[in-house]
């Protein structure tokens, strides 16, 4: 037996239907109009502008004269704009003050230091990148108020001992430079809060003296040729932020767990091929990213959903790189690809912190192509 169909007149039903959409028009425009004169619409309007006023800090005598509410856009516009002016003054002044204590330097034409900076010990932030510049001299120890010390991508091949002497330094970048050790004095900034030392790709260990920073929460040495992790890191106990990426890791310690307020743990681009059960003890960790291509053995409770640890391993496809005759070429070359790598991990990572509901356990195949 064969479907039923049933059929009727759609016409009629239309037709009924726009006659009830025109009353209700109709009735719309009608009730718009009754609102339009009632004075109970003009009441609401002073009051969303009086709340809206009071929210912004206006003054009451300046939109109520005689006990009359002016509501119009040009006046809140006005003291707005008035407002705006009399509150950056004030910015303005604390930015030219700020300024005195900030020293900025940018461009390959700059390859020392200039002169005039020996006499500006009052300084507290130096902000030093992208110059040839590859000493960084002696008197730095007379910067005592210097807290931020941010010197990427120059060409500094050595740093002072002086450089211990900063006991109020907060942070000290010196990432994608030519650094082939970091000096045992740094360990004397106990203040220390935030280390980078990535894409300096020939640094193989930390000096020991630097296990008395214990205030430091971030250390990034991305990017180098360490083989373990060093023993200093295991020993800076309020540390969040581990970044040991692309170097030459074979296994982890034993002892990892001793970084108990560890929160973020970047070890992709290595060479493990187990995890220890250690990690499991890090109750803080919320955050673990690896390569996969060469893991055999991990704690499954790591890729458990009930977790809140987000487990992330790579699955990376490595392309062989063109090798320079100048040897100043390929580690230049080498320098740029790894910046752009980690450029693009931390906008991911970022991303992956942003989405709570992200899988706990998430695989990344990366693949060329070539034209």
């Amino acid at each position: 037996m064969g479907h039923k169909v049933v059929v009727f007149d759609i016409s009629v039903v239309r037709a009924l239907w726009e006659t009830r959409v025109k009353k209700h028009k109709a009735w719309q425009k009608k009730e718009a109009e009754r609102l339009e004169k009632s004075s109970l619409e003009r009441i609401k309007e002073e009051w969303n502008f009086v709340a809206e006023c009071r929210r912004k800090g206006i003054p009451q005598t300046q939109y109520c004269k005689n006990g009359f509410v002016d509501t119009s856009v040009r006046i809140l516009e006005k003291i707005e704009r008035n407002s705006l002016i009399r509150q950056s003054s004030p910015s303005k002044e604390r930015d030219k003050q700020s300024s005195t204590f900030v020293f900025e330097l940018s461009g390959e034409h700059w390859k020392e230091l200039p002169d005039s900076l020996k006499e500006q010990t009052h300084l507290k932030e130096w902000h030093i990148s992208d110059t040839l510049i590859q000493i960084i001299p002696t008197y730095i120890e007379l910067f005592q108020a210097v807290r931020v010390l941010n010197l990427p991508r120059n060409q500094i091949s050595h740093l002072p001992a002086e450089i211990g002497c900063l006991t109020n330094l907060k942070e000290l970048n010196v990432s994608f430079n030519h650094l082939k050790s970091i000096p045992p004095e740094l360990g004397d900034c106990e203040n220390l809060e935030k280390l980078d030392c990535s894409g300096n790709l020939e640094l193989t260990e930390l000096p020991f003296e630097l296990s008395n920073l214990k205030q430091v929460i971030f250390v990034d040495i991305s990017a180098n040729k360490f083989s373990s992790v060093p023993i200093c890191v295991l020993r800076m106990s309020n540390l969040q932020w581990l970044d040991i990426s692309n170097n030459n890791l074979n296994d982890l310690p034993q002892d990892i767990d001793r970084l108990e307020e560890l929160q973020t743990f970047l070890l992709y681009k290595n060479k493990l091929t187990y995890l220890p059960y250690e990690l499991l003890n890090l109750k803080k960790l919320t955050l673990l990213v690896v390569s996969g291509d060469h893991l055999v053995e991990l704690p499954t409770a790591l890729c458990d959903s009930s977790t809140p640890l987000k487990f992330v391993s790579l699955m990376d496809n490595p392309i062989d790189n063109t090798q320079c005759q100048d040897g100043d070429k390929t580690m230049e070359s080498e320098q740029d690809r790894q910046r752009l790598d980690k450029q693009f991990m931390k906008a991911y990572i970022e991303d992956l912190k942003e989405r709570e509901s992200v899988p706990s356990y998430t695989t990344k195949v990366s693949f060329s192509l070539q034209l």
